[in-house]
Parts: structure tokens; C-alpha cells; sequence
């Protein structure tokens, strides 16, 4: 049955209706009230001072789209995905005007670890992770080389490993233009396999690429992955881990053997594993539903390796961005060209061993287009960064090099890995936080220097991307004595 999200049946604009009241009851009445018109959520949270967008650039980006926003459905099947990438260059899934909402199906790259829990019954999912010996339902899976004479491990290289479902248009973005991203909602997609009806599951994997992997006692390199379950109906808030296993060689329906995770997608065979159902006993893992790569596309090269974070945003990978966030992106190319992926049922600050709970979700977001025009003595006037604002705080995001495709020239997304910095991301977030404090809340030098010592939390978002980050959280209230 149709429940929202089967763009073919008949009646699925009634469906999606339905869904979309039944998920949140309080985001429908503020849709019958007309609060969330183009720029009218800003204004509201605007009172005070208190939001980056001010009531008069909210009226004024208002103008960027209709009176009334328009409703959109992106369901992620093997049509609608590209994997491993950003890309100016591939077409849109999906064309919107400024203020409209979309709903955007996302899907875990690492649902392969468990396929009877994560893609089984699961259309879109299925036709997504197709792989037999004669074909791939997505054959190139990240920015490297196409051609089978280049590439060693399959189609992409695997340089780049997130899912990502769009890209979505937005009518009227140019470059110096400012994207704000408000996600309204942000949901588990539930098991289609009636054999685990009502229940999510997601992937964890303690990987080569994880920041503990050199230190492991006695020297004992391993991969070991870890698949948790989440209560899809909500009724409780936690994740709790079923079981785990080491990764062994795994050959994949074309013949390539992978001895460890090096590429995404791979169809995992437990028949060659070893399954641990004793672990992590009486353990509740808090969910805090979020997308960990969410950005617009870079206009420095055509294909852009989806793992490295960077100025148009992408795989920041910090809890924060789920239900209630607002995100700001400098728009790079015409149209601006949003995808997202990388779904998170959970994660903690630093994503230590390599992922999060990787999670399949499904989000509701509200675009608003902030023209270059108009931005003039406001805060986004010099958003050359992503930046995430919640209802309560503020929070930059710095990495080891801010604009890595820019700095580090034509081996930019092979070098990148070879600079990751935690000093050098702690230095960038000081240097956004202070430009911060002084252009936006006026304060001098010495006052931004002061204040950020005193009254802003510096906090490892990732050490695992190879633009690690480091972001700079400043609380809204420590303003509330301004008038």
C-alpha cells in the first residue's frame, strides 16, 4: 500500500498529504497558518535579533518565490541517486522554486552490510543495490575514473562513498546567492521486509579509516561492523545494537574481491561470517536522527568526491543537522544543485571509528533563496561557508583546509587526505567564529577574542573525512541583554 511514498499510485498526492500530517501534527498547522511561507518561518524566529535572516531580508527573499509554497516528493531509487559524488554537471532530479518543500528519500551506503534487514521488500532500495554478475542498478560509485582499463575496484574508485538522492534545482540561484536549508522533518525509513515489521536497522562500521584504527591493542587490525535497530514507529528513542561481525574478504557479482571496505555497495555474504548476538547487552543509544552529507554542489570540478567536507558543505557529519536545524550554504553554480545522503540514526562528536549508526531516512526540507542583492549589512553577507543555526544556537563549521579544491589545485581531492589537521580545523572555526562575533554582533577583536573563551564551545565534529572539522557553538542567549 501507497503510504506517501510510491510516486506511482494513482492517489499518492492524498498519501503524501496524510503522511506528511501524521509524521508532525504541529509542522501541519503551522503549513494552514501560512508560516511557512517563503521567508516566513525567518521573520518569526527573527524576533529580537535572534536568527542570521533579518524580517527585512525575510520580505525580501520572500520575493524569490511564489506566495504560497509549492510540495514535492524525491523518492530514492537507482533514477534519482548519484553515489560518491557532487556534480555541477548531472542533471537535476528535481526543480523547485524558493520557499517550496521537498520531501527527499535517503539511503544508507552501507545497507549492504545487512541486505535482509536494509534493502530486502524495499523497491527503491532494491533497484538502488542491484548487483548480479551482468549489471549494477548504479554502475559508478564515486569521482573516480569510469573506464574500466583506469579503475582497479569498480566503476568510481570508490572515491566517494554517500548515496546521495537529487540533485534539486532551485529556480533562480546564481553564485554569491545564499541557499538556507530548514529541515522540518526527519524520519526513519522502516524495514520492508515483513520479518522485521515496525523496526529500522543501520550499519556501524569500525573501519581502516577510523581515527582508532592504529591504535588497536596488540596491534590487531580489524574491521568489524556493528548493525543496530530503531524503533521506526517512534515509540521509543533509542538504538540498540542486534549484533556484530569481523569483515572477511567479500567478492562482489563482478568477480572483484575486497579484503576490506574499499568500495560501497558490496553485497555482504554472512554465510562467510561470523555473527556476534551477544553485544553491547542493556546499551541504549541515544537517536538523534540527522543527514550527515547535505551541502550544493562546487563549482572547481565537475565530479567532487562526496567523503572531504568543504565550503559548499557535504559530509560535515555533525548530529545537529536533523529535525529543527537551518543551514546555510554559499550557492557555487547556477541553480545551487542540493543532494543529500549519508543518513545518521546516531552519532557522537569525532565519528571515531569511521560512521555513525548509517541509517536510512527519510527528511522534509524547506529551500529559501537569499539573493547576493540583498544580503548587503546582513550576516550572510560574506557566507563563504556552511554555518548551521538552531533555535538556540549558532555554530560554524571549520576543517583543516576551508576550500580544499581551491587551495591544494589539480590533485586537490587526492591531496586533501594527506592534510588532515585537527590544529589547522580548530584555527579555521576560531578564525569563522571570530568573523562571526565582529561582523555579525559588532563586537572588537579583543571583545570576539574574550567572549569565545568564555562563552563558546569548541567541539571534533569528525576526525574520519579527510578534511577534518572542528565546530565553534555559541549559545543565542548570551545576547538576550542586547537590546
Amino acid at each position: 500500500m501507497c503510504r506517501g511514498d510510491d510516486v506511482n499510485c494513482p492517489n499518492f498526492e492524498a498519501h503524501f498529504k496524510a503522511f506528511r500530517e501524521d509524521i508532525n501534527p504541529g509542522r501541519r498547522d503551522f503549513l494552514r497558518n501560512g508560516v511557512l511561507g517563503a521567508g516566513g518561518l525567518a521573520a518569526v524566529g527573527a524576533v529580537g535579533g535572534l536568527s542570521l535572516v533579518t524580517p527585512a531580508l525575510a520580505q525580501a527573499s520572500a520575493k524569490n518565490g511564489p506566495a504560497t509554497p509549492s510540495d514535492h516528493y524525491l523518492p530514492a531509487t537507482s533514477e534519482t541517486v548519484h553515489w560518491g559524488y557532487f556534480s555541477k554537471t548531472i542533471k537535476p532530479q528535481l526543480e523547485i522554486d524558493s520557499g517550496d518543500i521537498v520531501t527527499i528519500e535517503t539511503l544508507t551506503h552501507h545497507a549492504g552490510d545487512d541486505l535482509e534487514r536494509m534493502v530486502q521488500g524495499d523497491e527503491g532500495a532494491e533497484s538502488v543495490y542491484l548487483w548480479t554478475k551482468d549489471k549494477k542498478g548504479v554502475e559508478r560509485r564515486g569521482a573516480g575514473s569510469t573506464d574500466p582499463n583506469v579503475y582497479k575496484i569498480g566503476s568510481g574508485d570508490g572515491k566517494g562513498v554517500h548515496i546521495m538522492t537529487g540533485p534539486v534545482y532551485v529556480r533562480g540561484a546564481e553564485p554569491g546567492d545564499v541557499l538556507e536549508v530548514r529541515i522540518l522533518d526527519c524520519v526513519p525509513r522502516p524495514s520492508a521486509n515483513p520479518d522485521f515489521a515496525g523496526k529500522t536497522f543501520g550499519s556501524n562500521a569500525a573501519a581502516w579509516w577510523g581515527f582508532h584504527y592504529n591504535d588497536m591493542i596488540n596491534d590487531d587490525k580489524r574491521e568489524v561492523i556493528t548493525i543496530y535497530e530503531v524503533d521506526a514507529t517512534g515509540q521509543k528513542n533509542w538504538a540498540e545494537a542486534v549484533y556484530n561481525f569481523k569483515w572477511v574478504p567479500q567478492t562482489d557479482p563482478y568477480g572483484v574481491t575486497h579484503t576490506m571496505i574499499d568500495y560501497p555497495g558490496v553485497p555482504v555474504d554472512h554465510s562467510l561470517t561470523s555473527r556476534n548476538f551477544d553485544v553491547l547487552k542493556g546499551i541504549r543509544v541515544p537517536i538523534r536522527p540527522h543527514f550527515g552529507t547535505l551541502g550544493v554542489a562546487p563549482a572547481e570540478a565537475d565530479f567532487v568526491d562526496s567523503v572531504p567536507p568543504s565550503y559548499t558543505g557535504g559530509n560535515i557529519d555533525n548530529w545537529r543537522i536533523g529535525k529543527g536545524a537551518t543551514m546555510y550554504y554559499p550557492v557555487a553554480v547556477d541553480g545551487a544543485l542540493m543532494s543529500v545522503g549519508d543518513p545518521h540514526a546516531s552519532q557522537g562528536d569525532s565519528e571515531l571509528c569511521g560512521t555513525a549508526i548509517e541509517c536510512s531516512l527519510t527528511g522534509t526540507f524547506q529551500l529559501i533563496l537569499h539573493k547576493k542583492a540583498d544580503l548587503a549589512g546582513t550576516s550572510l553577507e560574506e557566507m563563504d561557508h556552511p554555518m548551521l543555526e538552531t533555535q538556540t544556537e549558532w555554530l560554524v563549521h571549520g576543517f583543516s583546509v576551508p576550500n580544499y579544491l581551491a587551495t591544494l589545485g589539480k590533485d586537490a581531492q587526492s591531496e586533501i587526505y594527506n592534510k588532515a589537521s585537527i590544529d589547522d580545523a580548530m584555527r579555521d572555526a576560531f578564525l569563522k567564529m571570530r568573523k562571526f562575533l565582529m561582523g555579525t554582533k559588532g563586537l572588537t577583536e579583543d571583545e570576539a577574542h574574550s567572549l569565545m573563551s568564555v562563552g563558546v564551545d569548541f567541539g571534533i565534529t569528525q576526525v574520519v573525512d579527510g578534511n577534518w572539522g572542528v565546530h565553534a557553538i555559541i549559545k543565542k542567549e548570551i545576547f538576550s541583554g542586547r537590546a
